[in-house]
């Protein structure tokens, strides 16, 4: 692991009465102007540049004037159930007078608006069906609905194939001619934005006349940890959002299915951070789509009352630690397929199943996979009728979408199907092919990718002097943000001694160092640490890498490192 200097512009930008150090935090993150960092929601880019927006809202507008029966279609993960949420709950704000959910049971119908759910969408009887967070590649789901007499609005962010669905509209900022800045929009970020436009539309036809408008804004929790749980690039827009739904939920104002999941991990809603969204609140709601359902999940999030809230938040806790145990069985056989190959002898792109793994975790041990050993990733699983479902994740500079679909352009047949965007992509296979798909995807990354690319690297934004071990740094570097894909917590580096060394929790390793120097003493903590990582009992002086986070104990607060790399000097 190389530990380098975070690059930064030759001019930093004019950001305004700022302290010099948060300039070059924001100026390495590509923010070239103070308007940027305004977070207001007057700051949100307009709706109107989204292809498709108007046919959308006409669509929606009928639905609502004709007392129509409207489906939401989702996804199974974090984003798919907050944009199931949040469209079920727009809608009856906006006054709908039917409106339901059904999201597919990954197990049994695999992902998005298949021909197969369609049929089990049309039990309920619906009169428009409403994607959320898939349909973009749904051809032959989405020619299954019109077929049978069904309107369909497609909405998501996915990237599109070579043909898009016959939808009667199309919602989607990553579309052929969709002028909308922001492609980084999350699937619930698409669909809050399909409401707000519903909304102004509404209220031009006087639909609110002698009610209260409703504030949609009553949302943005659920967009926030949407937006964070699917690891979106948090571009100016989605950190407006994010920021947005922060903010209520540090105010007490979350819906009670999302405050249960924080009672029930043990976080103070009022510190909460986009960290928490992505490590603490998102596998929480992922588990019951991996392992289950995620109908538990969506009805998590839509329930009004609090103790019934509680119960679904402790159902989803246990499937989460469920997730975790299996997770590190199959990790440990992923580990043993590679630990007798040298590094230098390892594939660039790595593909491993085993028969026995879970279809649900498989993505989970992919990201492990493509963390542990610095190249894409992709980990298989048995799906039944001589097929395999793969879960692939990327890293820096190598597009995994576009990468399958060279493989599958370059051999016809190899793939049965494939999906998603540059840093993590799904697919299916026939079992037979595994061999020679394994070779094929190795040699894509081969012919993208040099050994170096491979090297893993941390990008510091520098050292700290002493003076900087501050409480007042801490608490600002986690106002500054929100952090995320593409806008990194700030992440700094450092010699240290250490001065003692203990396990706590069974696989975090709690440090106290002193500053090189020898003036300060700090605590700090490693999670998840590989023991083969540990430094040596006598080892006394390590590299860290390490962000600067704010420790609460018992009332009392001090600052912390969160070391996410130690190697002896």
């Amino acid at each position: 692991m190389r530990i380098e200097p975070r690059p930064l512009p030759e001019r930093l930008p004019d950001l305004g009465d700022l302290p010099p150090l948060l300039t070059r935090l924001y100026a390495a993150r590509g923010v070239q102007s103070a308007a940027e960092l305004d977070k207001g929601l007057a700051r949100l880019l307009p709706y109107g540049r989204l292809k498709g927006i108007e046919g959308a809202v006409e669509l929606l507008v009928e639905a609502l004037r004709e007392r129509r029966r409207i489906l939401f279609v989702g996804d199974f993960d974090a984003d798919g159930a907050t944009a199931s949420t949040v469209g079920v709950l727009g809608l009856r704000l906006l006054g709908a007078a039917h409106v339901d959910y059904l999201v597919p049971n990954r197990f049994e119908y695999g992902y998005g608006l298949t021909p197969e759910i369609v049929a089990v969408a049309l039990a309920r009887q619906p009169e428009l069906l409403v994607t959320v967070d898939n349909g973009i590649s749904s051809l032959d789901g989405v020619a299954a609905a019109r077929a049978a007499g069904l309107r369909v609005l497609v909405t998501d962010h996915h990237l599109p194939g070579h043909e898009l669905p016959a939808a009667d509209a199309i919602v989607n900022p990553n579309q052929p001619g969709c002028e909308f800045p922001s492609k980084a929009m999350a699937g619930v970020g698409v669909i809050f934005y399909v409401l707000l436009a519903l909304r102004a539309r509404l209220r031009e036809l006087g639909w609110f006349a002698g009610r209260t408008e409703p504030n949609l804004a009553e949302l943005l929790d659920l967009v926030a940890l949407g937006s964070v749980a699917d690891v979106v690039p948090l571009d100016a827009n989605n950190r407006i959002l994010v920021h947005q739904g922060l903010a209520r939920i540090r105010a007490g104002r979350a819906r009670p299915g999302l405050r249960a999941l924080l009672e029930v991990a043990g976080r103070d809603h009022r510190r909460i951070t986009s960290t928490d969204l992505g490590f603490i609140l998102g596998p929480r709601l992922n588990a019951a789509g991996r392992l289950d359902d995620m109908s538990l999940g969506i009805e998590c999030l839509l329930c009004e009352d609090e103790g019934l809230a509680r119960e679904m938040a402790v159902q989803l806790d246990q499937l989460n630690q469920d997730r975790k145990a299996i997770e590190q069985g199959m990790q440990r056989e992923a580990l043993a397929q590679l630990k007798e190959l040298p590094v230098e002898a390892l594939p660039f792109g790595l593909c491993l199943f085993e028969p026995d793994w879970h279809q649900g975790v498989i993505g989970i041990l992919a990201s492990r996979l493509k963390e542990r050993y610095h190249r894409p990733a992709i980990a298989f699983a048995d799906a039944g009728d001589g097929l395999l479902k793969g879960s692939a994740r990327s890293v820096p500079g190598f597009h995994i979408r576009d990468a399958l679909d060279a493989v599958a352009a370059r051999q016809p047949g190899l793939i049965s199907k494939f999906g998603g965007h540059a840093m993590a992509a799904g697919l299916s296979l026939p079992q037979a092919n595994f061999a020679a798909f394994a070779a094929a995807f190795d040699a894509e990354v081969r012919r993208q990718l040099s050994a170096d690319d491979l090297t893993g690297r941390l990008l510091s934004d520098g050292q700290l002097g002493v003076e900087e071990f501050h409480l007042d740094l801490a608490r600002a570097l986690r106002q500054a943000g929100p952090w995320g894909q593409h806008f990194p917590e700030p992440l700094f580096h450092g010699i240290f001694q250490v001065v003692r060394q203990r396990l706590v929790g069974e696989r975090h390793l709690k440090l106290v160092v002193r500053s090189e120097c020898g003036a300060l003493q700090l605590d700090a903590i490693a999670f998840n640490v590989d023991r083969e990582q540990w430094p040596n009992p006598g080892v006394c002086w390590v590299e860290l890498a390490f962000r600067l986070d704010v420790n609460e104990y018992r009332g009392q607060e001090s600052v912390q490192l969160v070391v996410v790399h130690i190697e002896a000097r």
